[in-house]
Parts: structure tokens; sequence; C-alpha cells
């Protein structure tokens, strides 16, 4: 079989030859101690870059974002958040077990919600009731479509939050992809939120990590709770310098990745049988709906995987295609190639029954 083409998320980079030799020369310290000189480089660097005092490297963003629920909220509160929320469906039950927190979840639009619906979502003072205490929002919305929260939406829940005396959290885990497909950049952005999280390891083409950006108090906090949840490292600028070599080298080349994906769902789209929002593509995911060609989902990725296309599928008859750095338009090109005929043998074959 001819190398595999791996759609299945952005997560599938791989660093490259040049990060990995940048990574082997990275100075390295006790991390746990705040003494890895790259680390603390690369902290210093995502602060600035998003606008916050200071932030935290965490081996993952489930962990980024379990800590800002954490750090933000009690047991037995309450947080507002879309129904697609990764919080919601990626990271195990984590709110229940490791906050104890309640969440309340709004029916946005591809992953949008509004101020108005936080507003509506917000609880009365009551004993009976939880107490509402954060908002989370995620940019881009994955289960969304990768949507690009528009700046104005941004602000508008960061602006009623804060007037209900609410905390804010933003899952950053690809706003990069949001800065680069809107222009607008990372700390107009996160501005408003109360603690940002920022994923190295999906478009940017790190091989681990995370962080997460605050004030200086709630860092202090979070670092507190990065111990408890077992993140602190050792000699963890190897991997740090990883970061530091992607926001120089693979920010811009996220336009890449989007143009690709708009080639994708062209390509698609021109299959009898699969729906898709040509629309909606707006950064580097792709979904469609197959059930119109008779299959499901998965049937429809086995039979890509077995001509060397991996896409996922997320719903019965939903499929996501996420294009990324180890994907060229050569590949696209390819993957579209495949699905056409296999799913165009499948419409031929039902044409004739």
């Amino acid at each position: 079989m001819a190398t595999l083409i791996d759609l299945s998320s952005d997560t599938a980079t791989r660093p490259s030859t040049e990060m990995r030799a940048f990574m082997m020369q990275a100075p390295v310290g006790d991390e746990q101690k705040q003494e890895d000189p790259t680390v603390n480089a690369l902290q210093e660097r995502v602060a600035a870059l998003l606008g916050k005092e200071a932030a935290l490297f965490v081996p993952s963003a489930t962990m980024a974002n379990e800590i800002a629920v954490k750090v933000h909220t009690r047991p037995g509160d309450e947080v507002i958040l879309d129904r697609t929320a990764h919080l919601v469906h990626a990271e195990a039950g984590g709110p229940a077990v490791l906050s104890g927190v309640m969440l309340y979840t709004v029916q946005g639009v591809r992953g949008v919600f509004t101020a108005q619906q936080v507003e509506e979502a917000i609880r009365r003072d009551d004993p009976h009731q939880p107490r509402t205490r954060l908002v989370s929002v995620e940019q881009t919305s994955n289960l969304g479509g990768g949507t690009v929260w528009p700046l104005a939406a941004l602000r508008a829940v960061a602006q009623v939050a804060h007037r209900r005396q609410l905390r804010t959290h933003m899952d950053g885990a690809r706003l990069m992809n949001a800065v680069v497909a809107s222009g607008v950049p990372a700390d107009e952005q996160a501005r408003g939120y109360d603690s940002v999280t920022f994923c190295l390891t999906k478009g940017l083409g790190c091989p681990v990590g995370a962080l997460v950006a605050g004030d200086r108090e709630f860092i202090r906090e979070a670092r507190r709770y990065k111990q408890l949840f077992g993140g602190a490292m050792r000699q963890a600028g190897i991997i740090a310098a990883a970061g530091l070599y992607a926001l120089d080298h693979n920010v811009d080349r996220l336009a890449e990745d989007h143009a690709n994906a708009k080639l994708l769902a062209r390509g698609l789209a021109e299959i009898p049988g699969v729906t898709l929002d040509l629309e909606h593509v707006e950064t580097n995911m792709v979904f469609f709906d197959v059930a119109q060609t008779g299959l499901t989902a998965q049937d429809v990725v086995d039979r890509l995987l077995a001509h060397g296309v991996r896409m996922g599928a997320v719903g019965r008859t939903l499929i996501r295609a996420v294009t990324h750095l180890d994907v060229s338009r050569t590949d696209v090109e390819r993957a579209v190639a495949v699905a056409q005929e296999v799913l165009g043998k499948r419409a031929a074959r039902a044409a004739g029954e």
C-alpha cells in the first residue's frame, strides 16, 4: 500500500527533521523548579503572544483546560459552554472528576454561541441551584466544523460574563488557525479571557505540549494544579524547544492547510450522495455527510483506509477530514481521487439497481 495519507486529525503531525535538530540543541534544566531556560523562554513568548502576564507549559491541551476549570471554579459550580465543546466530549469527564463542576451546554451555531445565550444560561442567586462561575469558548470550534469565532462575538461573550462577575476561559487549541484565517492577532482574540489554552501538537506540528496563560495569580494557582495532576516535568526544554521552533516556522504556513481543506472540500462535494457545505470550510477541517450514499461513515472510512486514506467517523453518517503540515496538495488531490473512486462506484451501482 502507498504511504498513508492521514487526514484523521492534525494531531497526526510529526516533528520535522529541522524541528528535531533544534530540539536536540535546546538548553535544559529542572522544569519543576522553574529552572529550564527553554521552557521559561517558551512560556514568556506565548504569554506575550496572547497578551497575558504569564503562561505555564503542560503536557497537553486537555490538562491546560482542566487546570483552568480547576482554578476558576469550586465544586458544585457550573460552566457555560457550547454543546460541541472539547471539554464536554473529549476530556473523559474531567470537569466532573477533577473539579466537581456541572456543565451547562448551549446550542450555538457551528460551535459559536451568543452573549444573549450566556445571559439566559446564568443561574439566579438561589441556594437550590448551582452557582454559575465560568464561561468557556473554543477557538476554533472543532466539532463546529473548524469554525472561527468572530472577534465581535468573542468580545460580547466576555463582556456579559464579566458584567455578571463570571470568569472566562478560551480553549485556544487551534487559535493560530483562527489567527491566520481571520487576520486578527492572537492577543486581540484572547482579550477579555481570564485564561487561554494554547496547543502545540496540532497544526503547529510539535510532538507534545501545550500552555495555559493568564495573569500571574492565575498561573500561581495553575502551577499548583499542574503538580497535583501529575504534569510537572524535569528537563522539559527538549520538548519545549519544538514550540519555539513552531512559532518561528509553522504559523504562517497554516494558510496552506486552509487552502488544502478547501481543495479537499470542493473535490468531495462533487461526489454523488455526499453532502457538504463549502461555505463553512473556514480553516483546516472538512465535515461531510454520506447518508445519501447508503453507507455509514464507518463503512466509508474503512473503504478509504483500504486505499491508503485515513479520515475519521464522527457520527453515524458524518466524517471529518483534517489537513495539516504532513499533508501536501498532492496528497489532497490523491485523497479526492480515492474518495471519488470509492464512493463513485457505490453511486454507480446504486443507479443500476
